[in-house]
């Protein structure tokens, strides 16, 4: 508005030059993260041909254009690992097959229950055209797999939530299971470590998170080394001193 009236001439200087806004963490304010319990509801409701997206996007932490350019020959079954290579991007009128985004093409290594699923749909449902895609299309059209996502909430009674949301939930668990900022980031494949921190931080205990830990474990260690001292010492001092006053002991 002040810009607008700048223009206008109705102000000649910005009244809000100088002024500090508090500080927010964007990505913490906007970020929305699933439930497991929600997660499940999702895939119990989502039909058999889609499960693989669901699962590919909440276990594997796959953006959706990067779920629709999933083909079976990208899938390495006995290794457990999925490569990511391409995704499908929708533009005006036309779908294009084109390197995943910022260039990050990557290695997705994958559960033992995510390779069965997979290999399920691939038994049962099949693979799409002489590409042999995943899903439905020839290439499939992420603006279909988000309205089938929709729909699929509908059914799970379940709402709020994007396919990106689920990219939070895979995010969050790693990081819940000790994973590093690289580990995250290479997972995600985001370009520079700088963008997981950004996206994620939050998600990290703080210094002080960790220095009560330790603290707390080093105390524990102690007391146990203590314990344990105290009982495997064959004699106590009290137990010398009883024995010299009754003349057990020369």
């Amino acid at each position: 508005m002040i810009r607008a009236a700048m223009a206008d001439r109705i102000l000649t200087v910005d009244p809000s030059m100088g002024v500090r806004l508090p500080r927010t963490r964007r990505a913490e304010v906007a970020m929305v993260i699933p439930s497991p319990e929600q997660v499940g509801a999702i895939m119990d409701a989502a039909e058999d041909w889609f499960r693989p997206f669901v699962a590919l996007a909440a276990f594997a932490g796959l953006r959706i254009g990067e779920v629709a350019g999933v083909q079976v020959s990208d899938v390495e079954f006995l290794k457990r690992t999925l490569h990511v290579t391409r995704q499908v991007q929708k533009e005006p009128g036309t779908l294009s097959v084109i390197p995943p985004k910022h260039g990050s093409e990557r290695p997705v290594y994958l559960p033992d229950d995510l390779v069965a699923l997979l290999s399920k749909h691939v038994a049962d449902i099949g693979v799409h055209g002489d590409d042999c895609w995943l899903l439905p299309g020839r290439p499939p059209n992420p603006d279909s797999l988000r309205w089938h996502f929709t729909r699929t909430l509908e059914r799970a009674g379940v709402s709020g939530f994007t396919p990106h949301d689920l990219r939070h939930y895979f995010a969050s668990g790693l990081i819940a299971h000790g994973a590093d900022v690289v580990t995250v980031q290479r997972a995600l494949g985001h370009a520079k470590a700088t963008t997981t921190l950004n996206t994620y931080s939050h998600l990290w205990g703080t210094a002080e998170d960790r220095t009560r830990t330790a603290a707390a474990d080093l105390m524990r260690s102690s007391r146990v080394a203590a314990d344990s001292s105290r009982t495997s010492r064959p004699e106590t001092a009290d137990f010398r001193a009883d024995t010299t006053r009754l003349g057990l002991r020369s």
